[in-house]
């Protein structure tokens, strides 16, 4: 009998093929209550649900929405804006806010400088260029000095509208930003002296108070304008407000601003050193505390921390040790804060 040669292994069977495993496109979502061949699948934004329009049945949850997340409330008239670049700034209605930026690398050929000085005059007009700028210092300034972005607003506010009535045509930008964020400071409670304010702007003492004078005047804030303004005005520069920073920088205890601050109001009831200034007066205040509660602290750190001159802190120092029977509360000798033998007039 005969057998057969078997046939050699590659010839018996091909090889199978591993298969690709990926989404099937075919497959339809269909409601398993209702078994429509053609379902109504509605999605539910507000709930995040996939809902059978015929039967009401819930096929799925936990929906991303991908529509924009702005929202129009107008009946459905009108488009719903996409969501692109920042949030408007209301200091800047009625100008683009939107910049395109031109790359600078053009291989040498000049042709990235040309676009873009066109582009820079076709997008907004010199006044908005100048504007625009101006914003950019004065928030760059506030974050520098460690202002609040409230004060970086109201500066803001102030030298667009001396911008538009052209209050200050002719004078330096810096001086009118200068001017803007000394204003600003006052009305928000946060006091910055002259000097302070020069030291971060580098503007002249001259230029600023000429740009503040023409600020104070033209926006109703000059000290006869009416009574509660001039009483707001004089009671956000006093020197009992300049204790808690100057406190804070000579690492003092809240206890000794407290007297430091009660010395201060009984001396302008007594009229002792009137006509000084608020930074003289707060700095020679504190240089009298320090000596008569017995803190070590010498008169160069306060000088420093004040802005003054040691002898103008001295001066201030002898008007108070002068009266300083007025000046003291019976109180602090009697709990021992205070001795008055410390004070001394060669100090």
């Amino acid at each position: 009998m005969a057998f057969s040669q078997p046939f050699p292994l590659a010839a018996q069977a091909p090889k199978t093929q591993q298969p690709t495993y990926g989404p099937d496109l075919a497959v339809r979502l269909i409601c398993p209550d209702c078994r429509d061949p053609n379902p109504n699948i509605v999605e539910e934004y507000g709930s995040g649900d996939l809902v059978c329009g015929g039967c009401g049945l819930v096929l799925g949850d936990r929906i991303v929405d991908t529509r924009s997340e702005w929202r129009t409330f107008a009946n459905d008239e009108g488009d719903d804006p996409s969501r692109v670049g920042a949030a408007s700034d209301p200091l800047m209605e009625g100008m683009e806010q939107l910049d395109t930026v031109i790359s600078f690398r053009d291989g040498g050929s000049g042709v990235a400088r040309e676009l873009q000085r066109a582009a820079s005059r076709s997008q907004s007009s010199r006044s908005e260029r100048n504007l625009l700028s101006a914003f950019r210092d004065i928030g760059s300034w506030c974050d520098q000095f460690s202002l609040p972005k409230t004060i970086s607003d109201i500066a803001k506010q102030l030298y667009k509208r001396s911008d538009e009535e052209k209050l200050l045509r002719g004078k330096p930008l810096e001086a009118v930003i200068a001017a803007c964020i000394f204003i600003a400071c006052r009305q928000a409670h946060v006091p910055r002296t002259f000097r302070e304010i020069c030291n971060l702007t580098h503007v002249s003492k001259k230029t600023l108070g000429q740009c503040y004078k023409a600020l104070e005047q033209a926006f109703n804030l000059s000290p006869g304008a009416t009574a509660q303004q001039h009483n707001a005005s004089s009671t956000t520069t006093g020197p009992e407000n300049l204790l808690v920073r100057y406190c804070n920088h000579l690492d003092l205890a809240p206890n000794v601003q407290s007297v430091c601050s009660d010395i201060i109001v009984a001396a302008r009831e007594h009229g002792i050193a009137d006509g000084r200034s608020p930074v003289s007066i707060a700095g020679g205040a504190i240089y009298f505390t320090c000596l008569l509660l017995g803190i070590p602290k010498p008169i160069r750190e306060i000088s420093a921390v004040a802005g003054v001159s040691e002898g103008t802190i001295k001066l201030v120092y002898r008007f108070y040790y002068s009266e300083r029977e007025k000046l003291v509360k019976e109180d602090w000798i009697k709990d021992g804060r205070a001795v008055m033998a410390r004070l001394s007039i060669d100090k």
